[in-house]
């Protein structure tokens, strides 16, 4: 791909552009901000560690110049506040949502083409705000969200069993935060069953640690995390780029799947050139559907919020 283009210079940003560049998916990173100096910064120090981890993709930083941008493959939106302690993820809507707007028509204005990725928070509601904007399809505007929940649920797993996270098999379902559904029934261990190597209170306390996963982080660094989630999204980049088609959760458009509409969520789909491929349909159990709806219901009251906006 020519290039890739990740709005926001912040933790987050900056980790995708740096993984993104170490995987050589693009000729070109471009690293954008609306702060003077630090896209560049940040950027150019990329860019001076591509001798020492023998990469080829050039990085550019540039502030508010969307120009810089043209043509680019995949915009990665990482824009927005980021949630402070004791801040809720309904309190970042009134001001990420109208940032959010104002980055995707901008980028779209010179990358009409483009897959949308957004990683900005409320997850959920942020990557329907850029699917409004866009007026794209829903199958180029997603979402990260169940990656980077999933892989604490991996690591904590691991963490339980003294185990490599790479032999967990792990699925979540649902909103990005304490709404998430986590599903011990479909996480395998080396192909075992967790139920098998793991009581139940030991799960349930597992499960109770992703959901809060992300506020576990911001009351320790009084800030959101941005290793993990930056991993997660040049994932996600990676999987389009490559056409992996790979079976990934992320936060995708419901229309009709698992009985919601006019909503988005994490499920998992298949991940593709064209962005999703397809949405697979699990079929989960009485007490799964539950969560499910609890979490559907959860994110469209959030959305309520953003209606009320009237910035449609």
């Amino acid at each position: 791909m020519d290039r890739i283009t990740v709005i926001g210079a912040g933790n987050v940003g900056a980790t995708v552009a740096n993984v993104v560049a170490h995987k050589n998916l693009a000729d070109e990173v471009v690293l954008i901000d609306i702060k003077k100096g630090v896209a560049e910064g940040k950027a150019l120090d990329i860019w001076q560690s591509s001798s020492i981890n023998d990469f080829n993709t050039k990085v550019v930083g540039v502030t508010n110049d969307y120009t810089k941008t043209k043509n680019s493959g995949i915009i990665v939106i990482t824009s927005g506040l980021p949630r402070k302690p004791g801040m809720s993820r309904d309190d970042l809507i009134k001001i990420n949502a109208n940032i959010v707007k104002d980055v995707t028509e901008k980028a779209l204005e010179h990358s009409p083409d483009a897959i949308i990725i957004v990683v900005a928070n409320p997850l959920d509601v942020m990557t329907y705000t850029a699917y409004l904007t866009s007026k794209k399809t829903s199958q180029k505007v997603f979402g990260m969200a169940g990656i980077l929940d999933t892989a604490r649920y991996s690591a904590f797993i691991a963490e339980a069993l003294d185990v490599s996270p790479r032999s967990v098999n792990a699925l979540l379902l649902g909103g990005h935060g304490d709404t998430m559904v986590p599903l011990p029934g479909h996480t395998t261990v080396g192909g075992v069953s967790l139920s098998e190597l793991l009581d139940k209170e030991k799960i349930d306390q597992i499960v109770e640690r992703t959901k809060t996963g992300g506020g576990e982080l911001v009351a320790l660094m009084g800030t959101s995390a941005w290793y993990a989630p930056g991993a997660a999204a040049a994932l996600m980049v990676e999987a389009i780029v490559e056409n992996q088609r790979k079976a990934l959760p992320v936060c995708a458009y419901l229309d009709g799947e698992y009985g919601q509409k006019d909503v988005y969520l994490g499920v998992p789909v298949v991940l593709g050139k064209n962005g999703i491929e397809k949405i697979i349909e699990m079929d989960l159990n009485n007490e799964e559907k539950k969560l499910l709806e609890t979490s559907a219901n959860s994110v469209k009251k959030i959305m309520s919020v953003l209606d009320d906006l009237k910035l449609f």
